[in-house]
């Protein structure tokens, strides 16, 4: 039964600790949360992201919200190692990190191992036909950086190596 009391409280707008943290909140995450992961664990690791950027309580709380949803539907948290929530302005935004991009590959079944390296002017490092090979010798002092590659590992053992110059790394950072 709706009381007077209980009609109020429906008016009155919710903070976004307390849409987080509430019940219809936390079933709808659970929806799409794969089954390592709780709702209660994925709010408490959303609360704290707002807590550690106070700037995320001037977004929007639908911003906010559909961050969070987007995250659990890709079964990471919003940690701050995987997934970043990034507040613009009055807009949250979701970030998912190069970490959470391996999590998400290695999780699709199809990906064994991601390997990543930058490489310096002292390095030892020849490309050719897909093949790295690289050597760092760690008794001196390795220069700059000039190159980055990373390896993938299928299950089916084959490999997938990409090299980027510091110029291109340094191109896509300025777009980022």
């Amino acid at each position: 039964m709706n009381t007077p009391q209980t009609q109020i409280q429906n008016r009155v707008p919710q903070t976004l600790r307390q849409q987080l943290s509430g019940d219809y909140f936390k079933q709808q995450v659970a929806l799409a949360l794969p089954k390592h992961m709780t709702a209660d664990r994925f709010v408490r690791v959303g609360l704290t992201a707002i807590l550690k950027t106070p700037k995320l309580a001037d977004c929007t709380p639908e911003s906010v919200i559909q961050c969070m949803l987007n995250c659990s539907a890709l079964g990471l948290e919003p940690d701050g190692r995987r997934a970043h929530l990034i507040p613009y302005g009055n807009v949250c935004t979701l970030i998912v990190d190069y970490k959470g991009i391996v999590e998400l590959a290695k999780r699709s079944g199809d990906v064994a191992n991601v390997f990543a390296q930058v490489v310096c002017e002292n390095d030892s490092f020849q490309w050719e036909n897909g093949e790295v090979k690289h050597q760092i010798d760690f008794k001196r002092e390795r220069g700059a950086m000039y190159a980055a590659y990373a390896t993938i590992t299928f299950k089916d053992s084959t490999k997938q190596t990409d090299v980027m110059t510091k110029a291109e790394v340094d191109a896509i950072r300025r777009r980022s």
